[in-house]
């Protein structure tokens, strides 16, 4: 069976254009606007935004300037983002050792 990488890449490309609710172009995925490499980024930052507001809160906490329910909120936000980021990278990780032992 031989799988053809840029086609496989077209085909995916197309499906993200038509769950955005736009028609893919001719050109394929060149002038599609938004990249995965920009949604990957999007992510990261929200991220790390998410880490930093409850560190904020959490320091704010430790001076008595905040109020307890927006701390365990916040804390509790960056706790999920954590674990849902260490579980992306396991994904990833786990992919990328499973394309390394296919056989060329």
């Amino acid at each position: 069976m031989t799988i053809n990488i840029a086609s496989g890449a077209a085909a995916y490309a197309n499906t993200a254009l038509k769950l955005a609710g736009t028609e893919p172009s001719s050109a394929g995925i060149k002038g599609s606007g938004t990249g995965f490499g920009d949604l990957l980024k999007e992510a990261i930052n929200g991220a790390i935004d998410t880490e930093k507001q409850g560190e904020t809160m959490s320091l704010q906490a430790a001076t008595g300037k905040a109020d307890i329910n927006a701390v365990v909120s916040a804390v509790t936000n960056a706790e999920m983002t954590l674990q849902t980021v260490v579980a992306v990278r396991d994904k990833v990780v786990s992919a990328y050792q499973q394309i390394l032992q296919m056989q060329i």
